[in-house]
């Protein structure tokens, strides 16, 4: 029996480096589980759209599908925007079974790529109790996003840091450059900034902009392609491939 096709839904973005970075991805993730099918669509700015995937791939004879949002919280284009894409793709695609995976935070793995960006920028294991990190993300007005953030926060100090404060690029508060000052009034010898995003675009750069406004010692750059983020992928897409396959052999 064929393994359910991998479908990673990511945003999308007017800014190149985002969909290059996606792509960047889904080579490592090709590359930890070979003969799996990957595909990736988008929702806005770049092609192909999601729609336009799950149509080649009901083209192609493939049967069932698990579509993982590349996504850190549950908020609106994990509750609302995405399943209403696929409701509407599958409705005109009838033979084709399509289940969505849960996103991707909050995970260790994603605490272990992390800290390998931090450390690729710059600091080392042992800076580790007495640097304050601002944990950032893009933000949102979903109250379980924001409480996911912080939640993640909380954890993330008890592994040692001096403190790790949530930052939100967008609608909610504080701001990165806010977190970073708050952290060097309390004390913190260095203050890094850990941007929680994926990709490259608008609002990872404003994150950028606010760390070194304010003066952060260390900015890591975003989660892009870390082999933890590969390896969290196919956890996902196993847990939810699992019951697919189950339902497909009742």
């Amino acid at each position: 029996m064929r393994q359910p096709v991998l479908l990673l839904i990511a945003h999308g973005s007017r800014d190149p480096r985002h969909a290059a970075t996606v792509q960047a991805l889904v080579r490592r993730v090709r590359a930890q589980r070979p003969g799996l099918r990957v595909e990736t669509g988008f929702l806005d700015f770049n092609a192909p759209t999601v729609p336009q995937v799950l149509q080649r791939l009901a083209a192609d004879g493939v049967r069932d599908v698990v579509a993982l949002p590349l996504l850190l919280t549950r908020a609106f284009h994990a509750k609302a925007d995405i399943p209403a894409v696929l409701h509407e793709a599958t409705a005109r695609l009838p033979r084709l079974n399509v289940r969505q995976a849960e996103v991707l935070g909050p995970s260790p793995l994603l605490q272990d790529a992390l800290e390998r960006r931090l450390y690729d920028a710059g600091l080392t294991p042992g800076e580790r109790s007495s640097t304050g990190v601002v944990l950032a993300s893009a933000g949102s007005t979903d109250p379980e996003a924001i409480a996911v953030i912080a939640e993640i926060a909380r954890e993330w100090r008890r592994t040692g840091w001096c403190a790790v404060r949530p930052a939100f690029a967008s609608a909610s508060l504080p701001r990165t450059e806010d977190a970073v000052r708050e952290l060097r009034a309390a004390g913190a010898r260095r203050v890094a900034v850990a941007p929680y995003v994926i990709a490259p675009g608008f609002l990872p750069d404003r994150i950028a902009r606010g760390a070194r406004e304010a003066g952060a010692d260390v900015l890591a750059d975003v989660l892009g392609p870390a082999p933890e983020l590969a390896r969290l992928l196919l956890a996902r897409y196993d847990e939810a491939r699992v019951p697919a396959l189950a339902a497909v052999g009742a």
